[in-house]
């Protein structure tokens, strides 16, 4: 089945649910009106339809073949770049001054999803370079920034990011890619780097790396790692390409899925040494990393969401098309009339809408950051933003894996076909767990740094928020809604008990906290997730709007995934006890 962006649900959440609305009647983007971003996701969405998703199934059954250090892209993958490019798609929400269009990171947060839902393997590239166009913004050098921001932002070159090496993983700390001083000012790089996605390709004629090294005097761990700009070809003056680099893609990954995606092993220093030059402060890299890695971490949740859309349309279609059994007085009825089949497309549904809200909604608080008309507002935005990023992040990406599974449940034994596409899914979505920092890194950040914040001032705030979307629910009266209201409320109350019992333990208990930490991302997700939904119906309600069927989803959720909150709560308050004594007996 051919994949169609969902442009009114798309722009429905962003406006409502995600706050774009709110925040655009406050003046937060000054003269933008609804009528531009209709027309962007629209424009959009036409482009990801009709351009992007034909090259899905190719890309997986192509693959990026790898001769002679250079790697080749899918039949069609350079023709749809190029033409993304020259849509202006790569800087939407990138500085005007470099040759971006300044629009919200919201919107770009919608077009993300769009991306990745018409091919993850394609979506995961330019999310790089956008990560490196605000590395290099906020923390480069003049002269880096007169000589590679404009080509980054308009994507005629692509940037990579390059952390992870075979003895590290995401111990960042423990890389040894080495930078020697040299008399000119620059940097000599040696070392190798693994997993780094879109290291060679031929979709342009030059690839900038971001590559974190250290200095012979720097000291251990994460506070001796710098952060390095590191051309594939050099760039002479007068813009022109020249002479390679001492730089190399040594051989690709052989992966589960996304395979339209090269993942590349990267050599430095065959030939003394790549050139490299320094971003920010020598053994201050990792926190100019951070800038990319956090643009990374709701992009990749958007992949999740992405691929779960993607999973529930085409599960929607074989459900309403196959038919096996009876339905009532129905014979030979249509599968998604079985009570269990409709369980599990409305479950896909549910967690996919909940999932775009609160990767919106970081959206919207990462412009809030930005954008904000005084420090004040501008913190609390970065607060917010940095509250919700890991629950977007893994609770997005853990969804669209499940998702992708109920997929292929749906499908029954032709989901386990390769040429229905419904696996493809399933292989596509399973690394977003993994990579920009596995789910369970997510959950540790959330825990021991995000709530927290402010003496946990900044999540009992957005409790309240919670709490009064829940009192709104309650207040309709409308049957419509049976038992959300209460349903969600007892959500946000468990969230808020074990947000208390966590606080309290990082300091005297730490392991009993991470123990927790898992189960307790999921927890939030309930609650918020709900609640953002109910946010939904709330304004389809008000609105008059018939057949959307956003009231009937979010009753759905509130009383099918949000009562999951109580059980959540127990393992988190309970469950370290057991986890230790199972370590200690042998279980584990």
């Amino acid at each position: 089945m051919s994949y169609r962006t969902p442009v009114s649900d798309i722009a429905f959440t962003l406006k409502h649910s995600a706050g774009l609305k709110r925040a655009m009647n406050e003046g937060l983007y000054g003269e933008l009106s609804e009528d531009v971003v209709d027309a962007v996701l629209e424009e959009a969405g036409k482009f990801a339809t009709t351009m992007i998703a034909p090259l899905n199934t190719v890309g997986d059954k192509q693959g990026t073949p790898f001769k002679d250090g250079a790697v080749t892209m899918p039949p069609g993958w350079k023709q749809a770049y190029t033409a993304w490019v020259r849509g202006g798609w790569n800087g939407l929400a990138a500085p005007e001054e470099w040759g971006g269009q300044g629009l919200p990171h919201a919107l770009n947060s919608a077009c993300l999803e769009m991306w990745n839902s018409a091919s993850m393997a394609f979506g995961i590239g330019p999310v790089l370079t956008m990560g490196a166009i605000e590395a290099l913004e906020k923390h480069g050098a003049e002269p880096l920034k007169q000589k590679y921001l404009a080509k980054l932002t308009t994507g005629e070159w692509m940037g990579t990011m390059q952390l992870t090496e075979p003895q590290a993983g995401s111990d960042v700390g423990a890389l040894r890619a080495r930078a020697e001083r040299a008399p000119d000012g620059t940097y000599r790089i040696t070392g190798s780097k693994i997993f780094i996605t879109y290291g060679e390709h031929d979709l342009t004629e030059n690839i900038i790396h971001f590559v974190l090294a250290r200095l012979p005097d720097a000291p251990p761990g994460t506070k001796g790692i710098s952060l390095f700009l590191v051309p594939k070809f050099f760039v002479n003056d007068d813009g022109s390409i020249g002479a390679r680099n001492d730089a190399r893609c040594h051989s690709i990954e052989h992966k589960l899925g996304i395979h339209g995606s090269p993942t590349c092993t990267m050599v430095y220093g065959d030939k003394g040494g790549a050139t490299g030059w320094l971003v920010g402060e020598e053994n201050r890299g990792l926190n100019c990393m951070f800038t990319m890695m956090n643009n990374a971490r709701l992009a990749v949740g958007l992949q999740g969401v992405g691929i779960a859309e993607r999973a529930t349309q085409q599960a929607y279609a074989y459900a309403s098309e196959r038919k096996q059994g009876r339905a009532g007085a129905n014979g030979s009825a249509p599968i998604i009339l079985h009570p269990d089949v409709r369980r599990m497309l409305l479950t896909m549904r549910a967690l996919t809408h909940a999932a775009r809200a609160i990767c919106y909604a970081t959206g919207t608080a990462i412009d809030r950051a930005h954008r904000g008309k005084d420090e004040a507002a501008r913190k609390a935005g970065d607060q917010r933003a940095s509250l919700l990023t890991p629950v977007a992040k893994a609770f997005s990406t853990d969804i669209g894996t499940e998702v992708a599974s109920l997929g292929v449940q749906v499908h029954g034994g032709m989901g386990f076909i390769e040429e229905t596409g419904a696996a493809q899914h399933y292989r596509d979505a399973r690394i977003a767990q993994i990579y920009e920092g596995t789910n369970g890194i997510q959950a540790i950040d959330l825990v021991t740094r995000k709530i927290p914040m402010m003496g946990g001032a900044v999540m009992h705030g957005y409790l309240d928020e919670l709490r009064r979307t829940v009192a709104s629910v309650t207040e309709t009266n409308d049957p419509a809604f049976g038992a959300a209201g209460a349903r969600l409320g007892e959500a946000v109350e468990s969230l808020d008990r074990a947000t208390t019992w966590l606080i309290g333990k990082l300091d005297k208990s730490p392991d009993a906290a991470l123990a927790g930490a898992a189960p307790y991302l999921r927890l939030f997700a309930s609650a918020a997730g709900g609640c953002m939904l109910a946010e939904n119906a709330l304004a389809e309600s008000r609105g008059g709007i018939d057949g959307g069927g956003r009231v009937a989803l979010a009753r759905f959720f509130a009383e099918n995934i949000s009562v999951q909150a109580g059980g959540l709560e127990t393992t988190i308050t309970e469950g370290a006890e057991s986890l230790s004594d199972a370590a200690l007996r042998g279980a584990t």
